[in-house]
């Protein structure tokens, strides 16, 4: 019985691959497209954000002054150090509004009567906190001037005969213990979504045509009828479309391994080792059984592929959930979360990302509830099998 069970697996299973090999841009959008668009949107995103950050830190900024003229000194100090005075045609205001300018100075009338009584002098610093393009510049502007303001207090506690140390009490200084991987791994926060969403769907063609296309077809009920076991039918198509998601999952490793290796900035500093790598696959495939026997159960009563692939977005939303989760309420890693499916992937992977130590309780527990929730979804799908309406086409 287990022989003959196996033998229909092994067999339902070359079928859907031999159907899929068939179809030649099906089999190319599942191990082309997405193996090379993952690393490629991963590294890309990667590569602007630093050649943007290191062309705006370092290329020399101009912007508008308003009140120039009451502070001649402020606005030569400031040319030294790379931020030259613009003149604007518009109002200011309105340049930043319509995101024509990213930030400017407004010095205000009494600034020269402020300094020669020694007492604070207002420039402000304009700008529309929520454009993140206009980070870099605002920030280089803020440097500035806190540099122009420690060196003007300094002179003048000299020109008074004060040491300036007296005005410091503290000397503050950081010690970060973060690892370089973690550091890196923070400009990385969407490569573990984009990791588990393409071993969540990577076998969704295969089982999509599998089950809902073979019943739209009418070719479900023949195959139904044949005496091998229900349950050996749908892990066939199950093993199948895992073995299709395992492939393409390799080769989306492989291809951000050497797409990183490659490129300049960021993916040259990201952890690509072969451990590194493996530890990722590993962590995967629980996902993608899961993903796998899911979208089983959920085609298996669909009608038609149409209805069938109108679950997609709903499912391609999940991995989402929880990346999002924590990057508006971070949390501290906890045992539990590596039962939760989708967060602990997620914690699981930016971990390996991060170059932190993964412990062997962490990994049984991550094992143990992966796996069995791939187990109770493929059981849920073979009973799925076991009504007769299934073989009723729409």
């Amino acid at each position: 019985m287990i022989r003959q069970s196996v033998a229909s697996l092994w067999t339902v299973m070359k079928k859907e691959l031999r159907e899929l090999s068939r179809d030649r841009r099906t089999l190319m959008l599942a191990l082309v497209m997405g193996p090379l668009l993952t690393p490629a949107l991963i590294l890309g995103m990667g590569a602007m954000a630093e050649q943007r950050a290191k062309s705006q830190i370092e290329k020399p900024l101009a912007i508008a002054m308003v009140g120039a003229e009451h502070a001649p000194n402020l606005v030569a100090w400031l040319g030294g150090q790379g931020i030259a005075r613009k003149i604007l045609d518009k109002d200011p205001d309105r340049a930043i509004q319509d995101q024509d300018e990213d930030v400017y100075l407004r010095i205000e009338n009494l600034y020269g009567k402020h300094w020669r009584e020694g007492t604070p002098a207002l420039v402000e610093i304009v700008h529309d906190s929520t454009r993140q393009d206009a980070d870099i510049p605002v920030k280089r502007v803020e440097a500035a001037l806190d540099m122009y303001r420690q060196q003007t207090g300094a002179l003048r506690l000299l020109a008074r005969g004060i040491n300036p140390a007296v005005a410091a009490p503290l000397d503050v200084a950081h010690k970060d213990l973060s690892t370089p991987q973690a550091r890196k791994g923070l400009a990385m926060s969407i490569l573990p979504y984009l990791l588990i969403l393409s071993a969540f769907i990577g076998g969704a063609h295969l089982i999509i045509d599998a089950t809902a296309g073979e019943r739209e077809r009418q070719s479900l009920e023949p195959l139904l009828a044949t005496p091998s076991r229900r349950g050996a039918i749908v892990s066939g198509k199950i093993a199948a479309a895992c073995a299709v998601g395992l492939t393409s999952l390799l080769l989306t490793l492989v291809a951000f391994k050497i797409g990183a290796q490659l490129s300049p900035g960021i993916g040259r500093q990201m952890d690509v080792t072969p451990g590194a790598i493996g530890r990722m696959l590993v962590i995967l495939l629980p996902m993608l059984f899961i993903g796998t026997a899911l979208l089983t159960w959920i085609a298996a009563g669909a009608k038609s592929v149409k209805e069938a692939q109108s679950y997609m977005t709903f499912l391609i939303l999940l991995p989402m959930i929880p990346t999002i989760a924590l990057m508006v309420n971070p949390v501290r890693n906890q045992l539990w979360m590596m039962m939760v499916p989708f967060l602990a992937q997620n914690q699981m992977l930016l971990k390996v990302i991060r170059g932190e130590w993964l412990s062997p309780l962490e990994w049984s527990v991550y094992l143990g509830a992966g796996f069995g929730l791939a187990a109770v979804l493929w059981f849920a799908a073979t009973q799925r099998y076991h009504q007769e309406k299934l073989a009723i086409s729409a």
